[in-house]
């Protein structure tokens, strides 16, 4: 039995293949807002600054909770407790112990994000880093660029196949090329705090005026079609 003639690559005079690529670039306001907390401490004696690291770690973590549903995600990154040596002597002897808690939250109220992060900052050997504005996985934003970037692809495969005097007659492949958000750390452009407390809770402190930075989202599709045959 004689084998079927394969199609060919690009098409034939008939039905010539349009390969184009289509592109969408939008920008959005930020979903959600990250930032992390450390707080720390140091003693001589080893209970004391385990002590005093549980007595702050505790005092920030009530402070996040207390913004409810503001406050989506609250996780303990890492805990270390470290002695530190003296610098001279032929024997170890321990000088000092330093002690460090790493949280970090992820909020979806900015105008609690700008207060937290005050009453945060105001907290005893307590350090702010952010915030790191994101959009969820499953933003509608993802979608709308990726709609937009296949119909780009068809008008401009419409494009060149009414420049050579034909239309299009099928479509044979969309291969997603990518949909992605931009990485959600500091960006040019960003505003990005470091704070370091080291009093108490003061709460007529003063709210942070953050300004959310609006989320890059791009999207990317190849595409193949057949047109009638050109009118050349």
């Amino acid at each position: 039995m004689t084998q079927p003639t394969p199609p060919l690559p690009y098409g034939t005079p008939d039905a010539p293949r349009l390969a184009v690529r289509g592109e969408a670039r939008l920008e959005v306001d930020p979903e959600t807002a990250r930032i992390t907390v450390t707080v720390s401490a140091r003693g001589t004696d080893r209970k004391t600054a385990l002590a005093d690291l549980t007595r702050r770690n505790e005092h920030a973590l009530t402070l996040i909770k207390s913004y409810g549903d503001a406050v989506e995600k609250l996780e303990t990154g890492s805990f270390t407790l470290t002695p530190q040596l003296t610098d001279k002597g032929r024997h170890e002897r321990i000088r000092a112990y330093h002690g460090r808690v790493t949280l970090t939250a992820t909020l979806n109220d900015f105008t609690a994000l700008g207060e937290l992060t005050t009453r945060l900052a105001d907290l005893e050997l307590t350090r702010v880093d952010g915030p790191w504005w994101a959009l969820r996985p499953d933003s509608p934003a993802h979608r709308a660029a990726r709609t937009q970037a296949v119909r780009e692809a068809v008008q401009r495969a419409r494009e060149y196949a009414e420049a050579l005097g034909a239309r299009l007659d099928a479509v044979l492949e969309v291969a997603d090329a990518g949909a992605e958000n931009t990485a959600a750390m500091p960006a040019p452009g960003m505003r990005a705090f470091a704070g370091y407390g080291g009093g108490a809770v003061q709460e007529s402190a003063p709210a942070l005026d953050l300004e959310p930075q609006r989320q890059t989202v791009y999207a990317h599709v190849n595409a193949r079609f057949t047109m009638t045959r050109p009118a050349l």
